[in-house]
């Protein structure tokens, strides 16, 4: 059941394979910038994590998604 505030604004949970893939950039971004692994450069890691919230919050926002 979406959350409902001034009957204009809907908020409904993401589908699991958004939520997971969310899940895994921002856990890559956080393994890279600590330097466990090096998938990428470090520098790119504020870009992936911001992706994957940028995902979750689509999944959020949009029906269906």
């Amino acid at each position: 059941m979406p959350y409902a505030r001034a009957r204009r604004f809907y908020l409904t949970p993401p589908s699991v394979w958004l939520f997971l893939i969310s899940v895994v950039l921002a856990i890559l971004a956080v393994l890279v910038t600590y330097g466990y692994i090096s998938l990428f450069r470090s520098s790119y890691a504020f870009l992936v994590l911001l992706a994957g919230y940028i995902l979750l919050a689509v999944g959020c926002l949009f029906r269906r998604i």
